[in-house]
C-alpha cells in the first residue's frame, strides 16, 4: 500500500509584501500532496478580500491525505499588529521569524515533508533588532546545521554558492579549504539526492577574474581552490575548474554540467536570475529536511494590486513535492 505524501508547509514571508496572495493562488490549483500554511489566518482572510479569491481558510487536520483546490489547511501564528499590504512594519518581523520556527519544528517532528518559503524582507526583520542574514542561514542556525548549500535551479541551469550573503569584501576570508570540501561534497550529494544524477558533474569558478590568471589576479585559485579540487577528484568526484566566470555560462557550454559552483552571491545569480526569474527555484542542501523557496524578494509594491505572478512559488513547490520523494518518506517513517 502507497503511504500519502505528507503535507508540504508554506511560510508566506513578509506580510506586507506578495506572500500572502501567492500562497492564496496556489491554493486555487491543483497538488499531488496536501498543502498547509503556517500563517496568521486573518492577513490571508484580508487579502483574499482584497483580491476577491476565492480560496475557504480551515483549521489544519492531519489525516488530510489530499489538497483540495480552493481550500488551504492553517497553522495560526498572530501578527503583532494588522498588516497594510505594501507597508512593511518592524513590529511584525517576530511574526515571520516564529512562522519559520513552527515550521522548521514540523518538519523535524515529521509532520510535514517539507518546507516552502515565501520571500522575507531582511532589512525589515534587523529594523527590529534581530539579526538576520536571511532563509538559509536562519533555517541552518535553527536546526544546528553547522554547514548548509545555498543551490538556485532553473531549467536548464543549477548554481551553488560557496558563500552566500556576505560583503564582497568579506569573501576571500571565508574561503578556506574546509568550507570549500564541505560545500562540494554537499552539492555533490545533493545531486545525487534529490535529482537523481547519479555521477554529478560540477564545474567550479574562480574567485578571481580569469580564475587568477595563473596568480597574476590573485592567488586564492592556486592556493585554495585548485588543491581542494584536486583532493576530490582522487575521491571520484567530477570537477572542472578553477573556471574563469566570464565564461562559465556559455550556452553551448552548460550543457557539460549539472552545477555550477560561485564563490559568492553576485558572482553566480544575476546570470541564473536573468535565465530563469520567475521560474527559478532556490534549494537548500544540508537541511535535515526539504526546504525550497521563491527566486524573488518581497516586492511590496506589487502587493494586493493582482498582478504578482506566482510562477516561482508554483516551481518551489512542485520541487518540494518532487525531492520529498514516497521512498523517502516511507524511509523516515519505518514503513
Amino acid at each position: 500500500m502507497i503511504s500519502p505524501k505528507p503535507p508540504i508547509a508554506v511560510t508566506p514571508g513578509e506580510p506586507a509584501g506578495v506572500g500572502p496572495e501567492l500562497l492564496l493562488q496556489i491554493a486555487g490549483r491543483e497538488w499531488p500532496a496536501p498543502l498547509v500554511a503556517i500563517a496568521d489566518p486573518e492577513l490571508l482572510e484580508a487579502r483574499a478580500r482584497q483580491l476577491e479569491l476565492p480560496v475557504r481558510l480551515t483549521d489544519f487536520n492531519n489525516d488530510r491525505t489530499e489538497h483540495q483546490p480552493g481550500e488551504l489547511p492553517v497553522i495560526p501564528v498572530p501578527l503583532a499588529v494588522p498588516a497594510e499590504a505594501g507597508k512593511p512594519d518592524p513590529a511584525n518581523a517576530g511574526y515571520v521569524l516564529e512562522t519559520l520556527r513552527r515550521a522548521t519544528l514540523g518538519c523535524r517532528n515529521y509532520l510535514f515533508g517539507a518546507l516552502v518559503t515565501g520571500p522575507v524582507h531582511k532589512g525589515v526583520i534587523n529594523e527590529a533588532g534581530q539579526p538576520f542574514t536571511g532563509h538559509t542561514e536562519f533555517l541552518a542556525d535553527l536546526t544546528g546545521t553547522e554547514q548548509v548549500l545555498m543551490v538556485l535551479a532553473a531549467p536548464g541551469l543549477r548554481v551553488a554558492l560557496a558563500t552566500t550573503h556576505l560583503p564582497l569584501t568579506e569573501v576571500a576570508a571565508n574561503l578556506d579549504p574546509a568550507r570549500l570540501t564541505t560545500t562540494l561534497q554537499l552539492l555533490h550529494d545533493g545531486l545525487r539526492r534529490h535529482f537523481g544524477i547519479a555521477q554529478p558533474r560540477i564545474r567550479v569558478l574562480g574567485l578571481n577574474p580569469h580564475a587568477g590568471e595563473d596568480g597574476h589576479l590573485g592567488r586564492e585559485e592556486i592556493e585554495i581552490i585548485k588543491p581542494v579540487l584536486d583532493r576530490l577528484r582522487n575521491r571520484g568526484m567530477q570537477l572542472e575548474g578553477p573556471v574563469p566566470a566570464c565564461t562559465a555560462f556559455n550556452p553551448d557550454r552548460l550543457a557539460d554540467c549539472d552545477a555550477i559552483l560561485a564563490m559568492y552571491h553576485d558572482q553566480g545569480l544575476p546570470v541564473l536570475k536573468h535565465l530563469g526569474f520567475g521560474r527559478a527555484v532556490n534549494i537548500t542542501f544540508g537541511l535535515p529536511f526539504v526546504r525550497t523557496s521563491v527566486d524573488h524578494g518581497t516586492a511590496c509594491e506589487l502587493a494586493a494590486t493582482g498582478r504578482a505572478d506566482p510562477g516561482s512559488l508554483i516551481a518551489a513547490l512542485e520541487t518540494a513535492i518532487a525531492m520529498t520523494g514516497q521512498k523517502d518518506h516511507e524511509e523516515v517513517h519505518g514503513k
